[in-house]
């Protein structure tokens, strides 16, 4: 049967004599006609949900019928779907705020009296004529709203049309979508242009595979709800979000619906599952079933997530505990003094608590910050003794800051921590595969605290063991092992290791992802060329070749002639070590999504408006660009902020906002190895205990 002879009907039958029913010969669903039966079986999401059961050929002649029809018959259909008796109705509105005609509903009567809408080249406010650009401004407007999930009807906000108002040129103007249409034809033309987008990205699932991305929360009403992303190299993509309370305490139900993400996604697709916690036992216990049943598919955690475990063991320990608080309370109480907070500014304009999106590392990047301006807060408290001693808080302060054990206990817990610090800052600052570096991202870390701790293992062991704990129990993958050997970058580096722990994960990847024992032997003979750098993998080997080039890239330009290890390379390298938070996503309106009592027209409406919303922000994630998780506003009530009262202040102080004002601040660059985090005198740092 070729796609020419594919008759949608052919695929379903008829449960009521109208035909307004139809069941699915292959998963035996019922839907609304054989329209929603075509998006059905052609698995486009956004209309219904895709049959699992269908032929190849039935899917993909599905896909490409529908796919044909552009703007016309397929909005058509779908607004007719939403409102199948409502004719298209719009009136003349009251005047706006500033005096001109509502430009939103423009109409013009045809001589049988129904309204028709006149978008373009209508003539408005006297000789002005609304152009061709008036429908992609509309596309724009409803871009914004869908991205940041913005109750449709601000569109009525004078507010909101004088801004847009005021970016057009002289003798533009604009017709503005009404409530309606950004309900209806402006998102369905969302929803498929974000269809095309996903699908665009599903095509390289193939060849780069992908790991399903897990982010769940219990919401303001105790509901368990998840959000399912896609990541590949191309792009990340939204899938869909469940309420799974149901099935929270349920390792075998919650095992069924990994299975069910895996299939949606294609099992030939996934390389792994990241989860967003370990909190979730459930959740983990049903991952590692997961990895029993289906051999190809590896379950593994955020590293971030994991990096935040290994900061909270460290703050565990008492002395680190009492320095974070007792600095906790040195910067309530320097903000809440006007006095002090002037000075501070005046001798040096860094902010001392440093803002983040990530609110983890806060303490520890302002613990740094407070040691690298020790000079500084000593000189100002010892100025301002006779105003500080009015009060029992601000002696405290000032005998606090004279106190060398603090300093040495505070550069201490920044010896330990910052290197961790770091790495979650360079995670949450990329979106490239980083599957190929944490295995020696880590071991870096490690040895950067030796060195801090100037290699004596009575004082680095503990450190090393709590990052060894979480590791071992949580992070570590034999992908993360395969990555390493993999990653040309390290492996042809001088100082390159192999031991057990990577020799068996590679040998682990090996054996699960390909399961063709004579495909085996040929990728075990092939990465003996890998390992002596023979044929292409030699031009490929030379330090020029290696720099500002991904793994998997390297991997397609000089594994050819291995090309069963190529693909298992390029697989492994193309994977991500973050977790769904890191795209940082609203939940809001994914909240909204199953709240009960919609019909099934509204409901749809809601889950195309999610599909949309998530997508424009996973399209709109520029971690390495505008979106610096550094270069943030402090926020005023974070609790390294907000004193303890008015007790702080002395009784003359005039507290503004002027003088309290929050600036930002500058992250302190690339983390480098080599350097050491605090410069301090030999002495000093002997003291570190």
């Amino acid at each position: 049967m070729t796609q020419d002879q594919i008759d949608v009907r052919q695929h379903g039958v008829a449960v009521d004599q109208k035909k307004q029913k139809i069941k699915c010969n292959y998963c035996h669903k019922v839907v609304s006609g054989f329209t929603r039966l075509k998006y059905h079986l052609g698995g486009v999401r956004g209309d219904v949900t895709p049959c699992l059961e269908a032929p190849t050929l039935v899917k993909e002649a599905m896909k490409a019928e529908l796919h044909e029809k552009k703007n016309g018959n397929l909005i058509k259909e779908v607004e007719q779907l939403y409102h199948p008796n409502l004719p298209l109705k719009r009136n003349w509105c009251p005047r706006e705020g500033d005096g001109e005609p509502n430009k939103t509903d423009l109409t013009q009567c045809s001589e049988n009296g129904s309204k028709k809408h006149n978008r373009v080249n209508s003539k408005v406010a006297g000789s002005s004529v609304v152009d061709s650009s008036s429908r992609e401004i509309s596309r724009s407007i409803g871009r914004f709203f869908y991205e940041e999930g913005i109750d449709f009807d601000a569109i009525r906000s004078p507010s909101f049309r004088k801004m847009v108002k005021a970016t057009l040129s002289p003798g533009k103007t604009i017709i503005f979508p009404s409530c309606h249409e950004l309900k209806g034809r402006i998102l369905q033309d969302a929803v498929e242009e974000m269809q095309q987008y996903a699908t665009k990205i599903r095509n390289s699932w193939a060849s780069t595979g992908c790991s399903i991305l897990l982010d769940g929360w219990v919401d303001s009403k105790g509901r368990n709800l998840i959000n399912i992303l896609v990541y590949c190299p191309r792009g990340t993509i939204y899938l869909r979000s469940s309420d799974i309370s149901s099935i929270n305490n349920n390792v075998d139900a919650m095992q069924v619906f990994f299975e069910e993400v895996i299939e949606e996604v294609g099992v030939e697709n996934v390389v792994q599952i990241v989860a967003y916690s370990t909190a979730a036992a459930c959740m983990m216990e049903a991952g590692k079933k997961l990895m029993e049943k289906l051999k190809t598919v590896f379950w593994t955690v955020d590293a971030s997530h994991c990096m935040e475990l290994m900061l909270q063991k460290f703050t565990a320990i008492d002395t680190i505990q009492q320095v974070l608080e007792k600095a906790k309370s040195l910067t309530q109480f320097i903000y809440s003094n006007a006095t002090l907070l002037k000075l501070l500014r005046d001798a040096c304009p860094d902010e001392l608590v440093s803002p983040s999106k990530i609110r983890s590392i806060v303490p520890f990047m302002t613990l740094e910050n407070i040691v690298s301006q020790k000079e500084h807060l000593i000189r100002m408290f010892q100025s301002s003794d006779s105003n500080l001693a009015s009060t029992s808080e601000g002696k405290r302060m000032s005998e606090m800051v004279k106190d060398e054990s603090f300093w040495t206990e505070a550069l201490m817990a920044v010896k330990a921590t910052i290197p961790l610090v770091e790495i979650i800052k360079l995670l949450n600052s990329t979106n490239k595969p980083l599957v190929g570096f944490i295995y020696d991202t880590i071991d870096q870390a490690k040895e950067t605290i030796k060195k801090e701790f100037k290699e004596k293992k009575s004082h680095y062991a503990r450190f090393w063991k709590a990052i060894d704990d979480v590791w071992d129990e949580y992070l570590h993958s034999h992908l993360h092992a395969s990555g390493y050997f993999l990653n040309p970058s390290l492996f042809y580096s001088s100082d390159f290791y192999t031991d057990v722990e990577v020799s068996c994960g590679l040998c682990y990847c090996v054996v699960r992802m390909t399961e063709d024992r004579h495909i085996q032997d040929k990728i075990t003979l092939q990465i003996d060329e890998y390992r002596m750098g023979r044929g292409t993998f030699h031009f490929g080997s030379f330090k020029e070749k290696l720099s500002n080039i991904s793994p998997a890239i390297w991997w397609s330009q000089y594994g050819g002639h291995c090309p069963e290890l190529q693909r298992l390379a390029v697989r492994i390298l193309s994977q991500t070590c973050n977790g769904a938070s890191h795209y940082r996503l609203k939940r809001s309106l994914v909240e909204k999504l199953f709240t009960q009592g919609r019909n099934l027209i509204e409901q749809q409406r809601m889950r195309d408006l999610v599909f949309v919303h998530c997508n424009l922000q996973l399209q709109a994630f520029d971690p390495e660009g505008r979106n610096d998780i550094t270069d943030d506003v402090i926020d005023p009530m974070d609790e390294w902020i907000v004193g303890k009262g008015p007790n702080l202040m002395s009784e003359n102080t005039e507290l503004t906002w002027k003088n309290l004002d929050l600036g930002s601040r500058k992250g302190n660059g690339n983390f480098c190895v080599e350097e050491p985090i605090i410069h301090v005198k030999e002495e000093e740092a002997d003291n570190c205990i």
